[in-house]
């Protein structure tokens, strides 16, 4: 109740200061009464969202509901946010402009000039300025809620290797990740999704985490959509983050346990094979490769540490070529770069790219993700060892995507010098 008092009182004060931003326009200079009722009749359905998901339960509420509340009060926040430091600068500038004219006595002419309307005092610029800014989040952050958030992308790596067995030369393989199934409102947006993966005829699949948003009964209503994700050669997963139902709150040790049980089930029903800190052969032709599954291994903030590399890479000696399926990036960095060569190729997720940024390809790719993982999205090469960071199929929190849209990775393994 307490973090909720703190996030209204948040929201007040900003729409409190944002709010003279009306009566600083001078199109607004006498903002009429209906402006004004609109103005804060916006704002008070941004406190009732708040106090609702509060007393029903975030992780209870509808998510078509929670996505509208978290989205409409998110876009407010931000389009009022940015507009805070343009106001701030006036407000500074325009005291120490009062000091000096009270230290000196200076007394201000009206200037006249030959166009008056031409003319702009600085306090009308920085208004303006703040008004054209805060269309930025309200235009994207919008774009992001109604085209983003469902617009999957394709995107298509070829990778060589000169110790890849010929047998699996021109291998096809999709990476999803990020799911986060617990956010989804649109179902046939979703099962397009999931026939677009179908469209790619991957030689196998592989699932790198994070099926759920708080706990496994968010994927049960997406169990028949999900179990259709099938390939030839098997479909694998493994865990992340938000699968162990870390993030929620149950009544006992044991229903949280039980919750950890019904993930694996879910896995299993749908066809899925969950790696648990293990190695399997994938064979085809005669020749095998490795794949490894560790379970979530994060080395950034509080995230959990459950991955046993060691153990998962004990079962794969000899292999020629390995793949390790690793939820979080971080474990790459931390665990496998230089450390566990016999591992050529890692597939993480975990970051989303923050479901924000810009890409142009050949110019231009960032995140505010950027400054917390130095491998947040696309594909990093180390040597002979390759990292590809998937941006996720779902998103959580901003039910949206801006820049950073969600991702079907097809990435085709070939054998160096086999054309």
């Amino acid at each position: 109740m307490l973090n909720t008092l703190v996030l209204l009182l948040l929201f007040f004060g900003i729409d409190l200061y944002a709010f003279r931003l009306l009566f600083r326009w001078k199109r607004f200079r006498k903002p009429s009464k209906t402006l004004v009722r609109w103005y804060w009749l916006a704002a008070i359905l941004v406190y009732l969202f708040v106090i609702i998901l509060n007393l029903y339960g975030y992780n209870n509420a509808d998510p078509g509901l929670r996505n509208l509340a978290v989205g409409y009060s998110g876009l407010l926040f931000f389009t009022k946010l940015v507009t805070l430091p343009f106001l701030l600068i006036d407000d500074v500038l325009g005291f120490f402009h009062w000091l000096w004219r009270k230290a000196t006595g200076y007394t201000e002419k009206k200037r006249i000039v030959s166009d008056p309307s031409r003319s702009i005092s600085r306090s009308e610029f920085l208004t303006r300025m703040a008004v054209v800014t805060a269309g930025l989040p309200f235009l994207s952050m919008g774009y992001g809620m109604i085209k983003g958030a469902y617009n999957y992308q394709v995107r298509n790596i070829r990778l060589k290797f000169p110790n890849l067995p010929s047998a699996f030369h021109g291998t096809r393989i999709v990476q999803l990740s990020d799911i986060h199934s617990g956010s989804f409102a649109d179902r046939s947006a979703v099962e397009r999704g999931i026939q677009l993966v179908i469209d790619q005829k991957p030689d196998y699949i592989f699932f790198t985490g994070d099926l759920v948003n708080n706990s496994t009964a968010e994927v049960l209503p997406w169990m028949k959509v999900f179990s259709q994700l099938q390939a030839p050669g098997g479909t694998y997963s493994i865990l992340g983050n938000h699968d162990y139902g870390d993030y929620n709150t149950w009544p006992t040790d044991e229903a949280k346990k039980q919750n950890l049980t019904q993930m694996h089930q879910a896995h299993a029903a749908m066809g899925w094979r969950l790696l648990l800190n293990e190695g399997t052969i994938l064979e085809k032709d005669g020749q095998t490769i490795g794949l490894l599954g560790v379970e979530n291994w994060g080395a950034r903030g509080r995230f959990s540490q459950y991955g046993q590399l060691d153990k998962a890479v004990a079962e794969i000696e000899a292999q020629p070529f390995n793949i390790l399926l690793s939820h979080d990036p971080t474990h790459f960095e931390m665990e496998v770069q230089g450390k566990q060569p016999q591992i050529d190729l890692t597939l993480s997720g975990h970051t989303h790219g923050m479901q924000f940024g810009v890409e142009i390809p050949g110019y231009i790719k960032w995140s505010p993700a950027s400054w917390i993982y130095p491998f947040w999205a696309g594909l990093y090469r180390f040597g002979k060892q390759y990292l590809y960071v998937n941006r996720g199929f779902g998103f959580i929190g901003y039910p949206g995507r801006v820049g950073i849209l969600p991702e079907i990775t097809v990435i085709t393994i070939e054998k160096e010098g086999l054309a």
